[in-house]
């Protein structure tokens, strides 16, 4: 499942509807974010949008992974199938709801030659912005390792995964990220009551709303940093 995104946001041409600039400083830093533009991993930053108090949608930062259950050594789950599950069901109320925007995703090919691991992008056709369906929460502990630790209060996300749709599924069969690619899709995933939920994950993603990166394009999302 996906565990490797691209959140470039200057590329999308979105900064100033969603983050109140007109476009990143040519050194891609910004003073909230660090690098603006990213190369996202389980357990380092990522943007996130979420509904504030005035209703609008507010810009911040989180830690991609939120812990999982007890019983499987609290482990960051970066990728949230089973809403059935007690564990989860507390974080399934609108307060912990956000979008998390992308580029791109990635996963690895399931046929890939014994021994080695293919990746392959997906990207809206048109390589603007879509959206996961996040869920975040606060957590207190340490979010290091045993080298470095970090011990202190972290924002947290996660998104749904759901099954792959006919896109997806010749290259990595066992699920997909949720995708929001529409105003109404989101706003939907941000107000919908906990109940409706599963409807939301159940709904299988249009096959042309995604499409496979080609190897020279997807050469972009290595290395740390989109260039």
């Amino acid at each position: 499942m996906c565990n490797r995104y691209a959140s470039d946001i200057r590329k999308a041409g979105l900064e100033k509807e969603f983050y109140g600039f007109e476009e990143w400083s040519e050194t891609r830093i910004t003073p909230l974010l660090g690098n603006a533009v990213l190369e996202v991993f389980p357990k380092s930053f990522g943007p996130a949008l979420k509904l504030g108090e005035n209703g609008k949608l507010e810009w911040t930062k989180m830690r991609w992974g939120l812990p999982g259950p007890p019983q499987f050594g609290s482990a960051p789950v970066t990728n949230i199938r089973n809403v059935k599950s007690p564990h989860w069901r507390a974080l399934l109320k609108t307060q912990h709801r956000c979008l998390v925007p992308f580029t791109a995703f990635s996963e690895y090919e399931d046929a890939s030659p014994k021994g080695q691991k293919v990746i392959r992008w997906f990207a809206p056709p048109d390589r603007t912005m879509a959206f996961f369906a996040g869920i975040c929460g606060e957590w207190y502990g340490d979010y290091g390792s045993k080298k470095e630790p970090n011990v202190g209060t972290h924002q947290l996300f996660s998104f749904l995964t759901t099954d792959a749709n006919d896109l997806v599924r010749p290259i990595h069969a066992k699920a997909m990220p949720v995708v929001l690619t529409s105003e109404l899709d989101c706003k939907r995933w941000l107000t919908a009551a906990p109940n409706q939920i599963e409807s939301i994950q159940a709904r299988v993603l249009p096959t042309d709303a995604l499409e496979i990166v080609s190897d020279d394009e997807a050469a972009q999302y290595v290395g740390g940093y989109l260039k």
